[in-house]
């Protein structure tokens, strides 16, 4: 006879550094459902090492036990956006100042990272989803 499912309390989503999270956040959004944090913290360094320095979201579903699970995500489409332009933030009045330009092939890099977490399986409507958010940051896309 199969184990019975356990019953989920409550999911989480995190955006953590990776490779090196810090247990006050981790503490601050956790710390009430009695996880273990120390040991979530390990796991999540463990499985992030490779992208160290890098944001990536995690949604930590806890059950009943105490228990949890980790499900990663990719990092989120502003700061990819930032990191293949050398931005250190948006615009901030994004609809009137243009704080930088980016080509085809840069939107191309970001939505193929991007598209395991989109809701579509075509490169071009991702393409399409990460010009929004980079119109939305102040950033100009260039026609080839």
């Amino acid at each position: 006879m199969a184990p019975a499912p356990k019953k989920k309390s409550r999911e989480l989503t995190l955006e953590l550094e990776a490779g090196n999270a810090a247990m006050v956040d981790i503490g601050k959004m956790l710390g009430p459902t009695g996880v273990n944090t120390r040991q979530l913290k390990l796991d999540y360094d463990a499985a992030t090492a490779a992208q160290r320095g890098e944001i990536v979201p995690v949604v930590v579903t806890v059950f009943e036990d105490r228990s949890f699970a980790l499900r990663y995500k990719t990092p989120p489409t502003a700061y990819l956006i930032r990191k293949v332009l050398g931005l250190a933030s948006g615009s901030p009045r994004p609809g009137s100042q243009v704080v930088a330009k980016m080509s085809r092939a840069q939107l191309r890099e970001v939505a193929e990272r991007k598209l395991p977490d989109l809701n579509t399986d075509d490169v071009d409507a991702a393409m399409r989803q990460i010009a929004g958010t980079a119109r939305s940051m102040g950033v100009l896309i260039e026609d080839e």
